[in-house]
């Protein structure tokens, strides 16, 4: 699968400090921000710096640093915003996934009870 970066994405411009965001974490690879549209009392973005489209992508071609920043920041999210009793992670990728921006992002979301994803 070929794997087209937009660098003119929100995420992107959200990186370059081109449109402002309420950060939760920062570390080299990684920045974690508030969802504006929570879907939970804890929503949260976790993204990498680097220009990668999707979840495979990520997979497939970020470095081993890249990688383990990425899911050090996934984990340092979780102890921050407290969702010890559970939480979500979810990665929708390309039209099937409803993935809505081109950038690899994991939605956290918590903070309450959550229902089944899908039906049994």
């Amino acid at each position: 699968m070929m794997f087209d970066y937009d660098d003119q994405n929100i995420f992107a411009k959200i990186l370059r400090g081109e449109i402002p965001n309420k950060t939760v974490f920062e570390n080299d690879h990684a920045l974690a921000f508030e969802d504006i549209q929570p879907q939970a009392p804890v929503h949260v973005l976790v993204i990498p710096k680097g220009p990668y489209v999707s979840l495979d992508h990520f997979a497939a071609a970020a470095s081993a640093e890249e990688q383990a920043g990425f899911f050090a920041a996934v984990a340092e999210v979780c102890k921050v915003t407290g969702v010890d009793e559970g939480f979500r992670a979810i990665a929708n990728t390309r039209g099937h996934g409803v993935q809505d921006v081109p950038h690899f992002h994991m939605h956290i979301i918590g903070g309450t009870q959550l229902g089944r994803m899908l039906p049994k």
